[in-house]
């Protein structure tokens, strides 16, 4: 049987949801906690794999070493933007975590996904964050050995996109005090995912 929401006639007519209508449903338990919402629509999160894991983690520690005072990192935590609840796999925001005791950020100076089997949303995450403002938009593609970069967000989406490959340096100096070396995110390039010259100020 074909899926209902394949059909455009029905998912046009589909009942999206509000921010605040997530909230509640969320917290009576009546939707999974792993999920985001995506312009109205509940999405599905899905599990995460050895290499998302990895790919994450080092990119959290490169983040947390090398941040601009005045900013912090925010790993799988909501942003709320318009009508969308998404969980970036890491967000760098302005302020103090104690800012987002009682809600949770409504823009970010940067975004970060990290894509195996998700790369077809992430790509559509796009729009959401350029609706946002949000400045720069990179999604890793570890399987790829690439970073995709959008930035110059104009009329809801991004003006250019640039495809940072191993052996390119990503200049992130808006956020942080050194560029990202793209090849420690891909040990397969031939440098190892961190060396005391890499995370040394």
């Amino acid at each position: 049987m074909q899926d209902l929401l394949e059909n455009p006639g029905i998912r046009s007519a589909a009942l999206r949801i509000q921010v605040d209508q997530y909230h509640r449903l969320c917290s009576s338990g009546i939707i999974p906690e792993r999920t985001e919402l995506l312009e109205g629509v509940v999405v599905a999160k899905m599990g995460k794999s050895p290499l998302h894991t990895w790919t994450v983690a080092i990119l959290d520690e490169w983040f947390r070493r090398f941040l601009r005072d005045g900013l912090v990192l925010r790993v799988e935590q909501p942003l709320t933007l318009g009508n969308s609840e998404p969980e970036p796999d890491l967000a760098v925001v302005a302020g103090h975590r104690d800012d987002f005791r009682q809600c949770h950020p409504s823009k970010a100076d940067l975004v970060v996904e990290v894509a195996i089997t998700t790369v077809e949303l992430d790509h559509a995450k796009a729009g959401i964050y350029a609706a946002a403002g949000i400045p720069m938009y990179l999604l890793v593609l570890p399987e790829q050995q690439q970073v995709i970069v959008f930035d110059l967000p104009q009329e809801n989406r991004y003006f250019r996109r640039l495809v940072a490959v191993s052996g390119e340096q990503l200049c992130l100096t808006t956020c942080c005090h050194r560029d990202l070396d793209v090849r420690m995110l891909f040990p397969e390039s031939g440098i190892r995912a961190r060396s005391d010259e890499d995370l040394r100020l």
